[in-house]
């Protein structure tokens, strides 16, 4: 897909699966992509980039930023921990690629507008993520 960038080398993982995830997505979401980077990062990565723009001191699974004011047309960065996401796949007993589909479809949540601040978003984003990864897990799998 066009207008999207991934970047960091994971053993197994092909960057055109996620393309095609990105696309499939794109497609049952009704959404363009104007510009997307997904950067698969070291869990000491997306540390500092948690304690430098949230002010939170820890790492984490995933890491969003949105830059447009139009939801339906997709312009942000995905920043994705891969030691995160071995702990993830390890605790969940799902493959890494599993694990990874899963971040990318709660990154391209977020950019379109879903929240996982409180409970309630929270339950309603997991459905969807759940929804979405049951649909569309086989394609980097």
């Amino acid at each position: 897909m066009k207008n999207v960038r991934i970047y960091g080398n994971v053993k197994g993982l092909e960057k055109k699966k996620v393309h095609i995830l990105i696309k499939k997505l794109s497609e049952m979401l009704k959404f363009s992509v104007e510009s997307l980077e997904i950067n698969f990062v070291k869990a000491n990565k997306i540390k500092n980039i948690n304690s430098k723009y949230l002010k939170h001191q820890y790492s984490t699974d995933i890491i969003t930023f949105y830059y447009s004011d139009m939801v339906e047309n997709i312009d942000g960065e995905i920043f994705i921990s891969v030691d995160d996401a071995i702990e993830n796949a390890k605790k969940y007993k799902v493959s890494l690629n599993e694990e990874f589909a899963r971040l990318v479809i709660h990154g391209i949540l977020h950019l379109l507008g879903f929240d996982d601040r409180n409970k309630k978003d929270k339950i309603k984003m997991k459905r969807q993520e759940n929804k979405l990864l049951n649909t569309l897990k086989f394609v980097l799998l």
